[in-house]
């Protein structure tokens, strides 16, 4: 028997961008279901990037949960580039109009969107298994699952596959119609998390002989910390001791003198790459976020990009349920790609500032160092940077 149920949008992944967007649209009375394949502590659980643009914020108040993030959230005004030993601080703030980032981790983005959805009675399926998109390009789609030995089936006007690059989603859109665009780069990032004070305020971008680092935070007991290690190397293979010496090693002497070191509360190995999948709309089907695209950490732009994707969808069903006008269903694809192959230029453009790429030739080696002094010594360089680093508008 297979139990049935109808529903206006039916989401499939509850993760931010699926939680962000069942939230917007719930307050415009749009009806909802959210299904997860894991569970609400698995979710919680999982240690992400907290760098968020603009235009994201403006998002989470409008959905109603800005006020933590407000509160606790903190606005950056810069971020700072190590390199040759120095530091170099690109002003966000005085070079984009007044813009900045707040650094608010996803965890906590994520607890905060469940909690204002067990406020309003709302529930995520949790633990849904063999989720299944049909249907996808006539007038009623519909979604199957399974939970606790039993069938489910929702009826729906729109499906959206917010459930990561491993997801069902894209996988339902024919082999022919769907484009990809990838690339692999040959490193990764070593991360450790720490109950260490930060050694900066704001984030140190350092780019050295040996390799990228980064000097991030979660709070102000929180830290956050990058290497750039070979894709072979495994996170079991570096103690702390050996993390936190290589990591000096990578700063410039004024920060390494003052790094707080302590044990890491997690560590792991993610590599970077960058990805597109076009289009982002087949039939009544929407991608979002990784189900689509992702980026290498470097620019700060995958979860951003991902809530670029929910302002364009969130307007385009608004339009289409609020006044029966589907411009925005349309052009979804379209709008959402344009920003997200701007995003991917960004992060690869960082990327590629700011690596070690040892087997690049040397001419490849000097107009790299080249670039970086350009950027240093340039106001419309920098510019540049920090209008893409707050980010871009909608």
């Amino acid at each position: 028997m297979v139990n049935r149920m109808k529903t206006q949008v039916g989401i499939i992944g509850g993760g931010p961008s699926g939680l962000l967007l069942s939230q917007l649209l719930h307050r415009r009375g749009i009806d909802t279901i959210l299904l997860e394949k894991h569970t609400r502590e698995h979710v919680l659980g999982r240690i992400r990037a907290g760098v968020l643009e603009h235009g994201f914020c403006e998002l989470m108040r409008e959905a109603g949960v800005g006020t933590r993030m407000d509160r606790e959230g903190a606005d950056h005004h810069g971020i700072n580039i190590a390199h040759d030993g120095r530091l170099h601080r690109i002003d966000l703030h005085g070079l984009t109009g007044g813009k900045t980032v707040k650094v608010y981790g996803q965890t906590e983005l994520t607890r905060d969107l469940y909690e204002a959805r067990d406020a309003m009675g709302e529930v995520v399926i949790h633990e849904a298994g063999n989720v299944l998109p049909h249907d996808l390009t006539t007038d009623a789609p519909f979604l199957t699952w399974e939970r606790n030995g039993e069938t489910f089936r929702a009826d729906c006007e729109f499906i959206v596959g917010a459930d990561g690059y491993h997801g069902v989603s894209r996988a339902a859109i024919p082999r022919d119609v769907l484009r990809e665009y990838e690339k692999i780069y040959p490193f990764g990032w070593l991360g450790v998390l720490s109950r260490t004070k930060p050694v900066s305020d704001e984030l140190i971008y350092s780019s050295h002989e040996r390799g990228f680092a980064l000097c991030s935070l979660r709070n102000p007991r929180l830290s956050r910390y990058y290497i750039q290690v070979p894709l072979a190397d495994r996170a079991e293979g570096w103690s702390d001791d050996a993390f936190w010496a290589e990591l000096k090693r990578r700063l410039p002497a004024e920060v390494a003198g003052r790094l707080e070191t302590g044990p890491s509360i997690e560590k792991s190995i993610a590599p970077l790459r960058s990805y597109v999948a076009e289009p982002m709309r087949h039939g009544r089907l929407f991608l979002a976020g990784d189900a689509a695209h992702i980026v290498p950490p470097t620019g700060a732009k995958g979860l951003n990009s991902a809530a670029s994707d929910i302002h364009y969808l969130y307007h385009a069903l608004i339009d289409h349920f609020e006044r029966g006008d589907n411009t925005g269903i349309e052009r979804y694809s379209d709008r959402a790609l344009a920003r997200v192959w701007k995003a991917q230029r960004f992060s690869w453009w960082m990327t590629n500032l700011l690596h070690l790429f040892p087997d690049e030739p040397p001419y490849a080696q000097r107009l790299q160092r080249v670039e970086m002094e350009y950027l240093l010594s340039s106001d419309a360089a920098r510019t540049s940077l920090a209008e893409n680093y707050v980010g871009l508008p909608f």
